[in-house]
């Protein structure tokens, strides 16, 4: 699944700061993730891992798990605000062929559920991160019908994620960790330093 973690490379894009209610864990502009919301991403992954095989996988955990599904969460519903601003269309078509070609790179759908745990997506997740990959591939070729290189398409990509990400005014719950500019990552509130947003 060679693309299964492309919609996670742009989370350096992403700007947050600490969120005011205590049961939410983000939100983004309008959309609102619920700590609820959360932590059923978290425990359905956990599930799933007790069905496969493991062993050779390097898996987050605690904190980390907790900051990687909420990033996922944020950066998916980033796109889908770039796709209601551009007027891009996802046909269920399109989710279906994208799909179908997820399953051809791996072998088949009999092994769609050891691919997810390893990617750490939720199946639940699936379709989101389905529609983020079309919604991702269709700025792609925009933009490389525009003049823009094929090397520097992902730059591109990532630089309007951070736009989107800062008109939509992000904002993350403290217990999650804190954006760190300097690493361009979400990290944990003990490691981040100056950088930590106290809670309201």
């Amino acid at each position: 699944m060679k693309k299964i973690l492309t919609v996670l490379a742009v989370a350096s894009a992403l700007v947050l700061t600490g969120c005011g209610k205590a049961d939410t864990a983000a939100t983004i502009g309008k959309v609102t993730i619920s700590q609820v919301q959360a932590q059923k991403t978290i425990d359905e992954l956990l599930a799933e891992r007790t069905k496969v095989d493991i062993t050779q996988m390097q898996l987050q955990t605690g904190a980390l798990l907790n900051r990687g599904q909420l990033r996922f969460s944020i950066i998916t519903t980033v796109f889908d605000e770039i796709a209601k601003e551009l007027k891009i269309d996802v046909s269920p078509t399109e989710i279906e062929k994208t799909r179908t070609g997820i399953f051809e790179q791996i072998g088949g759908e009999v092994n769609i559920a050891k691919n997810l745990v390893a990617a750490q997506i939720a199946p639940s997740n699936f379709d989101r991160y389905i529609r983020a990959t079309v919604i991702s591939n269709k700025l792609g070729g925009a933009l490389q019908l525009s003049g823009v290189a094929e090397a520097d398409v992902q730059t591109k990509i990532g630089e309007l994620v951070q736009k989107k990400a800062m008109e939509l005014k992000i904002s993350v719950n403290p217990r999650y960790g804190v954006w760190d500019d300097a690493k361009g990552d979400l990290v944990s509130a003990d490691s981040a330093g100056s950088a930590v947003v106290p809670a309201k």
